[in-house]
């Protein structure tokens, strides 16, 4: 019996055979759906489906899921049309951890999962809502989105008969709570630490190859993506990008091999070339420090003193660098703290509304409040305000202050 779940009944076998007949080649430190340490509360196996592959399908029909559809990393929804929003963005870090997951011999299904569900936590409006949120649970023990992702995943979905959350595997989990590296217990975020004490994650190690994976394919996306998003907004030019490490050299190899292509070819072209520069990257330093280290197993992955999956130093400082540009250029830009600071706001005044009137929340929330101020009211306010849309937060904000509204 595989930890929190059965895998010795005959669905569980069948399962593991059909898994491993259609991995042959799989590296012998991947995450194998047949050896699984199963789940919370056991549920038969699919005839069909690995378990990696039934997590990512629960992942895509949850509704926090489809919420990221109307959920931005920078700009709020309805600035334009073409910017990426977490549902945008969550697609590409699939794609890039799948790519680099086939060449790394792991395995796909669990890196796609961890991709899909890495951003269910945020709050709407970006890092500005986050920040928000955060610094009004303070005193109630703060807000951190990778725990609000564990919380949506095992707790605050509501779709299944038998359990709340989507019962994802302890793989999954895992991935979730610790794809950027160990979370010493006295270190976690309570809700992780909470799930922990149920359902043990080993909070002390590493995350498997194909979380370590998800996490960079994140950075990877994200900081690629930002520079497309914010030449767009027209927050800095092309030109402003020449002196940046990769992307100057990039820029230029593109302008050379394509001269008069025009500035859309010329930013897309640049941004696909960066995309493979990294991810060929992160395939070369991985590689040599798995032929190094020859780890036996996932858990041998997991005992290793240090990440497996990563950049080589001079593409972390080339990194390092367009994360420098994009603060300066774009993260700080006027333009952008204008919206921050609506958002900030927006998130701050509703929260305070609710946990001062909790019986201004939907029944369904607000009878789960216990008065006002409370550390559990403060909970179940955060849970509601995290799972909002920006439009939906903008909605709520407009009716429950707009005083205009009234006439």
């Amino acid at each position: 019996m595989g930890r929190g779940g059965a895998h010795g009944d005959a669905a569980g076998v069948t399962a593991g055979v059909v898994a491993g007949e259609a991995r042959q080649g799989i590296a012998p430190y991947a995450s194998r759906p047949e050896r699984s340490r199963g789940r919370l509360h056991p549920e038969p196996e699919s005839r069909t489906r690995t378990p990696f592959q039934r997590d990512r399908d629960r992942i895509i029909h949850c509704a926090a899921f489809r919420r990221l559809q109307h959920k931005t990393q920078v700009f709020v929804y309805h600035e334009g049309d073409h910017y990426r929003t977490r549902l945008t963005h969550s697609l590409e870090v699939a794609q890039i951890a799948r790519s680099i997951s086939r060449v790394l011999r792991v395995d796909e299904d669990l890196a796609e999962a961890l991709a899909l569900a890495h951003d269910l936590g945020h709050p709407p409006f970006g890092h500005a809502g986050e920040a928000a949120l955060h610094r009004a649970m303070e005193p109630y023990g703060g807000f951190d989105h990778n725990a609000q992702t564990l919380r949506i995943l095992t707790a605050l979905e509501q779709r299944y008969s038998g359990f709340d959350g989507l019962n994802l595997t302890w793989e999954a989990l895992e991935g979730v709570a610790k794809h950027n590296g160990p979370r010493p217990p006295d270190a976690a975020p309570g809700a992780i630490e909470a799930y922990s004490a149920r359902h043990d994650l080993e909070l002390g190690t590493h995350a498997g190859l194909e979380a370590q994976i998800a996490a960079l394919a994140d950075d990877i996306a994200y900081n690629n993506h930002d520079v497309d998003d914010g030449l767009r907004a027209g927050l800095f030019a092309v030109d402003d990008l020449r002196e940046v490490p990769l992307v100057g050299a990039i820029l230029d190899a593109v302008a050379s091999d394509h001269p008069g292509g025009g500035e859309s070819r010329l930013i897309h072209e640049t941004v696909r070339r960066m995309i493979g520069a990294m991810v060929e990257d992160v395939i070369d330093t991985s590689r040599r420090r798995l032929e190094e280290a020859r780890p036996a197993d996932v858990d041998t992955v997991r005992r290793h003193g240090a990440p497996l999956i990563a950049f080589s130093p001079g593409m972390q400082a080339d990194c390092g660098a367009l994360k420098t540009f994009l603060h300066e250029r774009m993260y700080r830009h006027h333009k952008v703290n204008r919206m921050a600071s609506k958002a900030r706001r927006t998130v701050r005044e509703l929260f305070e509304l609710f946990v001062d009137e909790p019986h201004c929340l939907p029944e369904e929330w607000g009878s789960r409040c216990d008065g006002p101020r409370t550390l559990a009211t403060a909970r179940v306010v955060a849970d509601y305000v995290a799972g909002m849309t920006d439009r939906f937060a903008i909605q709520e904000h407009r009716n429950l202050f707009d005083t205009v509204l009234w006439r």
